[in-house]
């Protein structure tokens, strides 16, 4: 079906000339309105001179002898011909308006552009957020794919090396097949888990009746995540000897009979940070969640009992979810880019560097290239494997979250 509907060379040379055609043809119009517009408004204008002289004749004339009614109707007759000139002049200002050459775009355009005339004011209310994100945002992100491509130490004016620090991250670099595999174990394990946690807790609390007591177990569950200080409580867990809270536990029970070294040991320190990590994970998306259960409406589950849903799960699955898809991708969103972007963990508890980079992350790799060596064109194309990363994490989840409610 689609071959049959093909143009041939021949077929899109002649529609190519026939829109230049048209657009000339509306170049034309457009040029012959102006040009009507720009000769009236010129004739009103000099018509305006005389009537404004007139007019202050009439006025003095009037105010001179305020009892002479005739004299009255006159001032008010024609101050009604000096408005209808003066809104004959302001239509034909309005006619030569960049607004009104914009209605004329908008009108030979796409339905897009016809859109995007009506609701301009929308857009008009967006342009200062749009514009601190496309500089703060869309350009670093396009000068740090850029600075990748060359070497640049902050010294030197940057040196176009193409796909050199690409090959030397990874052929050469054994330290960044390191960051790779912690970081993509910790967003494997950490993002998931910290995701569902996130919405089950926040089902479970919204499910409270009493609204106090919701507000307060709200407070406990996210207070985690905005913790000061909290890796020193789980240092003095973790501790080395004997007075750790872990190792005085575990030996107090006979599970062990000599202190764990926690945090110098490369086989416990992935797990540790895991567990730091799902404990601080309980924050904006768990608000969100909390919202999103929120503004479902209660009505739709008297409707459901109705068409046949039989238990809470069902609730769940078909009226729960689908109505919270917005809540469930900004969460979705924000649980991957932390697990993916794991660093202050990892040094806080681990150190920086880490014992056999065994807490070593993409983003930690990344601030040793960029803050420490100063190497930025390194660090630049460590950046964009990560965006990359992020990107892709991200487009998966899209999908999954489509098919929530089928």
């Amino acid at each position: 079906m689609a071959s049959k509907f093909k143009m041939t060379k021949q077929e899109k040379v002649e529609l190519k000339a026939k829109i230049a055609e048209k657009k000339h043809e509306w170049a034309e119009e457009d040029r012959q309105s102006d040009l009507e517009a720009k000769r009236a408004l010129e004739e009103l204008k000099e018509q305006l001179g005389p009537s404004m002289q007139t007019l202050n004749a009439l006025i003095e004339d009037a105010s001179s002898d305020p009892t002479n009614v005739s004299k009255k109707n006159a001032l008010i007759e024609f101050r009604k011909g000096h408005e209808k000139l003066l809104q004959k002049i302001r239509i034909e200002k309005d006619r030569l308006s960049l607004t009104r050459k914009l209605e004329r775009w908008s009108k030979r355009g796409s339905r897009l552009r016809r859109e995007l005339f009506i609701k301009r004011q929308y857009y008009y209310l967006v342009a200062p957020y749009t514009l601190l994100f496309i500089v703060f945002t869309v350009l670093p992100v396009l000068m740090s794919l850029l600075i990748s491509f060359s070497y640049f130490n902050l010294l030197e004016f940057p040196r176009f090396v193409g796909w050199e620090n690409y090959m030397r991250l990874f052929v050469d670099d054994k330290v960044f097949t390191i960051a790779i595999r912690n970081t993509l174990i910790l967003a494997v394990v950490t993002g998931p888990l910290s995701y569902i946690a996130a919405f089950v807790f926040a089902w479970l609390i919204n499910e409270i009746g009493n609204k106090w007591l919701r507000s307060f177990m709200t407070l406990i569950f996210y207070a985690p995540s905005i913790s000061g200080n909290v890796y020193l409580v789980w240092r003095l867990i973790f501790s080395s000897d004997i007075y750790g809270y872990a190792n005085a536990f575990l030996i107090r029970y006979g599970f062990i009979f000599e202190p764990i070294t926690w945090l110098a040991d490369p086989t416990y320190i992935i797990w540790i940070i895991m567990i730091v990590q799902l404990w601080l994970s309980l924050g904006v998306s768990f608000l969100a969640f909390i919202a999103g259960l929120q503004s479902v409406d209660r009505t739709l589950y008297e409707s459901a009992a109705v068409d046949g849903i039989k238990n809470r799960w069902q609730e769940l699955w078909f009226i729960t979810l689908p109505q919270m898809k917005p809540q469930l991708l900004f969460g979705a969103v924000i649980q991957i880019t932390s697990s993916l972007a794991v660093a202050e963990v990892a040094t806080q508890i681990a150190g920086f560097p880490s014992i056999q980079y065994a807490g070593h992350t993409i983003v930690t790799h990344l601030v040793d290239y960029g803050a420490l060596r100063l190497e930025m064109g390194y660090a630049s194309a460590i950046a964009t494997i990560l965006f990359l990363l992020m990107i892709g994490a991200n487009l998966l989840i899209r999908r999954v979250l489509r098919r929530v409610g089928s």
